[in-house]
């Protein structure tokens, strides 16, 4: 066998194979062995099947075999011989027809990671969020607490009003007749909330409990059922019961709710968190800053493969959090195809990222050390409030173990690059790209 080896691109190579004749032929061989073993044709015994017939019937199945068996043997041997990084199997982009006592020739193009050299990566300028505790952000975070322990109690009050929680039956129709989805019984209406089709809540204020009313309203024409969007509609609704949210008093009581001897403790306790959310905010803010900076200084070619797998990665991550909340992709406007439209460029940047800080590691020679695993070992389990011996067991795996040390050698490259850089802290009003929106879906 011979191969021809040709860079397209920093990410593909192009492998051209030409097959001897005698190993076709073996494989044509092989491959006829294998099917009279299990060769079934009336009138002969199993195993029994002289070769002309066997040829006869089984013939492209044998050529089939034995051109996957080619292709994936010589390519196989192609990538361990020249040691070529590739990330995903072959695509076969031409290939002569394959025929016994003749030489075999393919062309196979294939993903590959691209070898980088990373330069400017050190002196980079970057600007620091100056972090500083704000007393009233406790405030804000005990009245959120406090939200969360309101309760639904029935009022005496007969008569619905905005902010209420209505207990209603509903009923609607379009032309006369009823559509799917468009009755319940025993729902809570928060009245105000926009929860309903515009117009329907405004008209069940004034309802009195027991009664009984129709209530006409049109879809919006952007309705997201093309069948009812523009349409008039009618809703036969009967108010049941009218509550409102009640909120408990900010007390060491409440703290006690918590597992804390009172309120002081609370308030402590709110602070430490806000402390450490804001560090690592910051601090994630920081990274991010350095990745683009490096991204800037180094033009890097991504392979379509790892960017693919990153989607999925993001997309992932994604669904988890929203079935976490009970929620679907839907709910962001977005279907899976959408998701990669609007984020294909933040994986991009992110796989981008992940090579150049790789690449960082090997020209400086940054290493995982054992005890380093061991402390990262023991930091995951006091995070994760797990048994220690049961994430050593998950890390010990293979799969667990490489991700681990990629995850660490990542942390300490960045880190190296941070200390080799020019750090000014600003007030966050004074940031570069204050005020812009950024999304994080990874």
């Amino acid at each position: 066998m011979t191969v021809k080896i040709e860079d397209i691109s920093s990410v593909r190579k192009k492998l051209s194979f030409e097959i001897a004749a005698a190993q076709v032929d073996a494989e044509f061989e092989q491959a006829l062995q294998k099917v009279a073993k299990s060769a079934k044709i009336k009138g002969f015994r199993p195993g029994k099947i002289p070769r002309p017939v066997l040829e006869q019937f089984y013939g492209p199945q044998v050529q089939q075999q034995a051109l996957e068996r080619l292709i994936q043997q010589s390519y196989l041997k192609a990538l361990a011989e020249h040691r070529i990084p590739a990330l995903a199997d072959p695509e076969i982009i031409e290939n002569a027809p394959l025929e016994k006592g003749k030489m075999f020739s393919y062309e196979a193009q294939v993903e590959v990671k691209p070898q980088i050299e990373v330069s400017g990566y050190t002196g980079i300028k970057l600007e620091k969020e100056n972090f500083e505790f704000d007393p009233k952000v406790i405030d804000g975070r005990l009245e959120e607490m406090r939200q969360g322990r309101a309760e639904l109690k029935v009022v005496a009050r007969e008569e619905a009003a905005s902010g209420d929680f209505a207990t209603i039956d509903f009923e609607g129709s379009v032309n006369g007749e009823l559509f799917a989805g468009g009755a319940a019984q025993g729902h809570v209406l928060e009245i105000g909330s926009g929860s309903f089709i515009p117009g329907f809540e405004e008209q069940v204020i004034g309802m009195r409990r027991g009664e009984s009313r129709e209530i006409e309203v049109a879809f919006p024409q952007d309705y997201g059922n093309q069948e009812l969007a523009g349409k008039p509609a009618v809703f036969k609704v009967t108010l049941h019961e009218i509550k409102e949210k009640t909120y408990p008093e900010l007390s060491d009581e409440f703290a006690r709710e918590f597992g804390l001897e009172g309120l002081a403790e609370l308030r402590e306790k709110i602070a430490e968190t806000i402390r450490q959310q804001e560090t690592s905010r910051i601090e994630g803010d920081l990274r991010e800053r350095l990745v683009q900076a490096l991204i800037t200084r180094n033009r890097v070619e991504v392979p379509e493969t790892m960017v693919a797998a990153q989607l999925d990665y993001m997309l992932d991550n994604v669904k988890r959090r929203l079935q976490s909340q009970g929620l679907g992709l839907q709910m962001l406007g977005m279907n899976e195809e959408t998701f990669g439209q609007n984020y294909r460029a933040t994986a991009i940047s992110q796989v981008q990222g992940s090579l150049l800080l790789e690449a960082v590691a090997r020209q400086e020679n940054i290493r995982v050390e054992p005890d380093e695993i061991d402390g990262k070992i023991e930091e995951v389990a006091k995070m994760a409030n797990a048994p220690l011996e049961a994430v050593r067991s998950y890390y010990s795996r293979e799969e667990g173990r490489r991700s681990l040390i990629a995850q660490i050698l990542e942390e300490k490259t960045v880190q190296f690059l941070l200390d080799k850089s020019e750090i000014q802290e600003l007030e966050k009003s004074q940031l570069s790209g204050a005020g812009e929106k950024k999304e994080q879906m990874a």
